[in-house]
C-alpha cells in the first residue's frame, strides 16, 4: 500500500501523530481493541534523480533502484532546464550523473543542483580512472565517485549511503596521493584568498574537538587516521563529523572544510 512516498509497512487507520526522522517516518496510532497494532513504521523512500544518455544503461539504473524497494525515481533527463526542475521541485535526496554527456556539462548540471537542493548528494558515474575529473568533482561537492562498471550490489550500496549523508569520495582521495596533495594545495589556496578578502567569524557553533577534527579532515586524514591520532574510536569521529555537518547545514565533508577556511577557524598552512 502506497502512502505519498512511502511504503506502509502495516495498514494505517486512527493515526494521531506522524513523527518525521531522515529515512523513516513513525506513526503514532490509537489502540483499536486489539485489532490493528499499537503502531505503524513507515519507511520513507529515497528520491533519486538520474542523469544519463544512454537509454540501456539510464534502464538498468532505473530497475536496480526499483527493486531496492525503498527507493523511488522522481525523474532521468539529460534536459538541463527538466533537470533543474526535478532539483528545484522534487525534494531529492540522490542524483547520479553521467560524467560523459555530450549534450550538457555533467559537473556544472551537478554544481548548479547541488546549489538548488544543498541536501541532495551527488553520485558521479564515469567512463574510466580520470584524477582531473574527480578533482572537479570534489569541487562541486559530489559524494561519490565510480566508473560505470560499477556493480549493482556497490550502487545500491553507495545510494542508501549518501541518501543519509556520508560522504564516499574520501578514500579516492586518499588511495591517490598526487590527488590528494592537490586537494591540499587547493585548500590551501582559498585559505591564503580568504584571509586577504573577508573578515573572519569570532564565534564559531563548532565545539573544540569537532575544530580540530576538521582540521584533520582538512589535511587528508581518513577517520581512521583521525581516530589513532585522537586516541578515541571510529565512531566516535563518525558521530562528530555527523555533528559538523549538522550544525553548519553542509551535505559533505569538503563543503564543510571550506566554510571552515572561510570564516577563520582552522588555518591550512604548508607543511
Amino acid at each position: 500500500m502506497n502512502f505519498g512516498n512511502s511504503i506502509i509497512l502495516y495498514p494505517l487507520f486512527n493515526a494521531k501523530k506522524i513523527v518525521r526522522r531522515r529515512g523513516a517516518v513513525f506513526a503514532c496510532i490509537a489502540h483499536a481493541k486489539g485489532s490493528i497494532p499499537r503502531s505503524t513504521i513507515v519507511m520513507e523512500m529515497i528520491r533519486v534523480i538520474i542523469i544519463d544518455e544512454q537509454p540501456l544503461f539510464r534502464q538498468g539504473i532505473r530497475s536496480t533502484l526499483e527493486e531496492m524497494g525503498d527507493c523511488v525515481i522522481i525523474g532521468d533527463s539529460t534536459n538541463a532546464d527538466e533537470i533543474f526542475d526535478l532539483a528545484r521541485t522534487g525534494s531529492p535526496d540522490v542524483a547520479i550523473v553521467d560524467a560523459s554527456l555530450n549534450s550538457i556539462d555533467s559537473l556544472e548540471i551537478a554544481r548548479q543542483m547541488r546549489h538548488l537542493a544543498p541536501r541532495m548528494a551527488i553520485i558521479i558515474l564515469t567512463p574510466s580512472e580520470d584524477e582531473e575529473r574527480l578533482f572537479q568533482s570534489i569541487k562541486v561537492g559530489a559524494a561519490a565517485y565510480y566508473t560505470r562498471n560499477i556493480t549493482t550490489e556497490e550502487l545500491i550500496e553507495a545510494v542508501r549511503k549518501v541518501s543519509v549523508g556520508e560522504y564516499l569520495i574520501n578514500d579516492d582521495v586518499l588511495s591517490k596521493p598526487q590527488l590528494a596533495s592537490r586537494v591540499l594545495k587547493s585548500f590551501r589556496e582559498l585559505a591564503v584568498e580568504e584571509e586577504t578578502t573577508s573578515a573572519k567569524d569570532l564565534y564559531s557553533p563548532l565545539s573544540s574537538r569537532e575544530v580540530e577534527i576538521l582540521d584533520y579532515i582538512a589535511r587528508g586524514n581518513s577517520n581512521k587516521e583521525i581516530a589513532k591520532s585522537l586516541k578515541i574510536s571510529d565512531q566516535t569521529v563518525k558521530n562528530h563529523i555527523t555533528s559538523i555537518l549538522k550544525k553548519l547545514s553542509v551535505n559533505d565533508r569538503t563543503a564543510a572544510v571550506v566554510h571552515a577556511l572561510r570564516h577563520g577557524w582552522i588555518k591550512m598552512e604548508e607543511s
